[in-house]
């Protein structure tokens, strides 16, 4: 039997196809926080690796910056799952 693909956390890769928009309460929310709430991390740990590794994209560019500002409309992935920044 084939094993669907993970990332070297256990998590399926492309497990969401679509793009799903995640509320948050004020203007601005950075990037590390963003992931967990969206829950395209489990731990912050995890998502420090893979912003640092280079598999976190926003709008599109890689973004090294855990501490990257994100706003309303603002998309970002993660191996292949993608949410959306929401008000």
């Amino acid at each position: 039997m084939v094993q669907p693909p993970t990332n070297i956390f256990g998590k399926l890769v492309g497990d969401d196809d679509l793009m799903r928009d995640v509320e948050i309460d004020g203007d601005m929310i950075r990037l590390g926080q963003f992931l967990k709430l969206a829950d395209l991390i489990d731990t912050g740990g995890e998502g420090k690796v893979l912003i640092a590794s280079g598999d976190v994209t926003v709008n599109g560019e890689v973004d090294t910056r855990r501490g990257r500002q994100l706003h309303p409309g603002d998309v970002v992935e993660v191996l292949g799952n993608q949410a959306r920044v929401s008000r």
